[in-house]
């Protein structure tokens, strides 16, 4: 490995799925300015959309997030090709 390309600044964050609130501690070098109570600590806090709990490709469970009407718009849109 070379020496002087990884960064040195490695603490510990929390990272929370906001789809189900599930959240874990890992280390990280990301920036953020949240902070959370975890475990009777508090930590820096990066919020996610997904993660491998919520992700349907581990969970096996579909699930189908439609925001500001994408999928709706889409069919619209297509729906003249349709046979």
């Amino acid at each position: 490995m070379k020496n002087g390309i990884h960064p040195d600044n490695y603490r510990l964050v929390v990272f929370k799925d906001m789809s189900n609130e599930d959240m874990f501690l890992c280390k990280s070098t990301a920036d953020t300015k949240d902070t959370i109570e975890y475990e009777g600590s508090t930590y820096p806090l990066i919020k996610m959309e997904i993660s491998s709990t919520s992700h349907p490709f581990y969970t096996g469970k579909v699930k189908l997030v439609d925001t500001a009407g994408r999928v709706d718009k889409f069919m619209n849109k297509y729906k003249k090709f349709a046979q």
